[in-house]
């Protein structure tokens, strides 16, 4: 199977070696995005924007690859300070619906540019 790499501006652009998402048969894996403004780059203004910026992100990256967030399988979560999970858990319901993806959530001591959340998914096409 060939790989067909998913690239839009309406998420940000890479800011390393990687595609925003690379497409294997109807399986799209999405890599992570944190809470970065796609016109100006700039991190967003605090944690539940930045939570809110990261599903936004994803769901352009989706939709570029031909799906949604509803055909998300697994998404994993990452947060430098777990008392903001609950507060993840509320934003991530305006942006999924049941049944919900599978989900990790983990602690982690830094994100790139300081985020303060990062998410990555996989998405399997119909």
């Amino acid at each position: 199977m060939s790989k067909h790499i998913i690239r839009t501006d309406a998420a940000p652009a890479a800011i390393g070696t990687y595609s925003q998402a690379v497409k294997v048969g109807n399986t799209v894996y999405l890599s992570g995005q944190i809470g970065l403004d796609p016109a100006t780059m700039q991190m967003a203004a605090g944690t539940e924007a930045q939570v809110h910026r990261v599903f936004q992100n994803l769901k352009a990256v989706a939709e570029a690859a031909g799906g949604s967030l509803a055909d998300v399988v697994k998404l994993n979560v990452f947060l430098t300070d777990l008392s903001h999970f609950a507060k993840v858990n509320q934003i991530m319901a305006e942006y999924f619906s049941e049944p919900y993806p599978a989900r990790a959530a983990v602690g982690v001591a830094a994100l790139p540019r300081d985020a303060d959340v990062e998410a990555d998914g996989v998405m399997v096409l119909d």
